[in-house]
């Protein structure tokens, strides 16, 4: 029987995860500045968060400035044509990487990744529509939850040991798989081409690699979460780890290939 602490974690899970899926609902539905906002939000966060795991010793003030600063460039970014939007988004991760002492490299680079991601998020909700981006966050989800009961049911060879000890080969497929679903449905009810299965997949894997890379940071700085900001969730770097990585690869697909608008 379940102790009564891991039933209170558990309802702690269930209500921070119900009120961050309504709080997305309700952004992404919206979309424009409201989206904008929220990516804006999540990224200066993310930042405080990682700011925070690179030098817990003395992070307490420049967190909070570059959190401030990161939210605020993510949103003014939105707002201008892409060649003065990524200069303005490298400011705050260079600054940043100059004031910490130490995994200054480490610290640029996935603060490039968090502040890119949150504006391609919000860029793409604007240039796209709603629909992609409710398939990119459905796909993420579906690769997380999938991916955890593949794994737990089946088991066997571990995906990347040094990396990520508790990721299976099974569960990574499984997360593939049910993109692959994901995929399927959308082309039963939207104008997508018939791409959308494979490139659900190949999300599917730009999620896993964001879960893996921000697990390779963790066991780098020696931190079990990101922070504590989430009730029996960790932190919002904890949490968007996936779609960070599954951003960043529609940001690159948008960059090479004309993506259409989808309607339902």
């Amino acid at each position: 029987m379940a102790s009564s602490g891991s039933w209170s974690d558990l309802k702690a899970r269930l209500w921070t995860g119900a009120a961050m899926a309504v709080v997305g609902i309700v952004a992404i539905a919206l979309g424009g500045f409201w989206f904008a906002a929220l990516a804006a939000v999540v990224s200066g966060v993310m930042i405080w968060e990682l700011t925070r795991m690179v030098e817990p010793g003395a992070a307490g003030e420049l967190a909070k400035v570059l959190a401030w600063a990161s939210g605020v460039s993510v949103f003014i970014a939105w707002l201008l044509p892409v060649y003065l939007a990524l200069p303005l988004l490298a400011v705050p991760a260079l600054y940043g990487g100059r004031r910490v002492a130490a995994d200054r490299t480490l610290f640029v680079v996935f603060a490039l990744a968090i502040l890119v991601a949150g504006y391609g998020l919000a860029s793409f909700r604007s240039e796209h529509g709603m629909v992609w981006l409710i398939w990119l966050v459905l796909v993420v989800i579906a690769t997380d939850i999938a991916g955890y009961f593949a794994g737990r049911f089946i088991g066997g060879p571990k995906f990347w040991p040094r990396v990520s000890p508790k990721k299976t080969w099974s569960g990574t497929l499984g997360g593939w798989f049910a993109a692959m679903l994901i995929g399927l449905i959308f082309l039963t009810f939207t104008n997508a081409g018939t791409d959308l299965p494979w490139i659900s997949m190949l999300l599917s894997l730009a999620s896993q690699m964001g879960d893996v890379a921000e697990s390779a940071l963790k066991r780098r700085v020696g931190v079990k979460d990101s922070s504590s900001l989430l009730p029996g969730h960790g932190g919002l770097f904890d949490r968007f780890d996936g779609l960070l990585g599954a951003a960043l690869f529609m940001l690159l697909v948008a960059q090479l290939v004309y993506v259409p608008v989808v309607r339902f």
